[in-house]
């Protein structure tokens, strides 16, 4: 009895999540359901991503699908840049678990810096193996404080003598 409450108390907690912005059925007769989280980049404040991805409540594997789209909802400044690790691997932003045998869905952020982009992609690692799955959403930095413009770029917005 005591299994059972934890078990149950355990899938209701997991559906508390307060960085959940929907919830959509996949019908009366099925469990799993296709959840839509909101997380906002710790570093780069001015980055929003909506993961949408598979829970199955009754089931011990969750499905490695899901999708991310990021977009920028607020200044993005050069110190952010700064800080974030500009490896070609770049740094895990969010991790979440997906079943009680060890897989956990991640988003990565990746930073391009010849077009002075973030990448962002959510994908499922289990200790056995990986997922072939995955979603990638880009946020340009041009328009914002963050982008640094290049002297080629100054060159071709500067005006010529022939157009004076």
């Amino acid at each position: 009895m005591i299994i059972v409450l934890i078990v149950v108390g355990f899938f209701v907690l997991r559906g508390c999540s307060q960085d959940e912005v929907g919830d959509v059925s996949l019908g009366l007769f099925t469990t799993q359901d296709i959840k839509l989280n909101m997380l906002k980049d710790p570093i780069v404040t001015g980055v929003t991503c909506h993961v949408a991805s598979i829970e199955a409540d009754l089931s011990f594997s969750d499905p490695s699908d899901s999708s991310i789209a990021c977009r920028q909802t607020g200044p993005i400044t050069s110190a952010m840049i700064a800080e974030i690790d500009k490896s070609k691997s770049g740094d895990v932003v969010f991790k979440k678990s997906k079943s009680i045998f060890f897989k956990t869905m991640k988003i990565r952020r990746v930073y391009d810096p010849e077009n002075q982009t973030l990448m962002y992609v959510s994908y499922s690692t289990k200790e056995t193996s990986g997922s072939f799955k995955h979603s990638l959403s880009t946020v340009p930095l041009w328009g914002t404080d963050a982008y640094q413009m290049t002297k080629e770029v100054a060159a071709k917005q500067e005006p010529t003598e022939k157009a004076l």
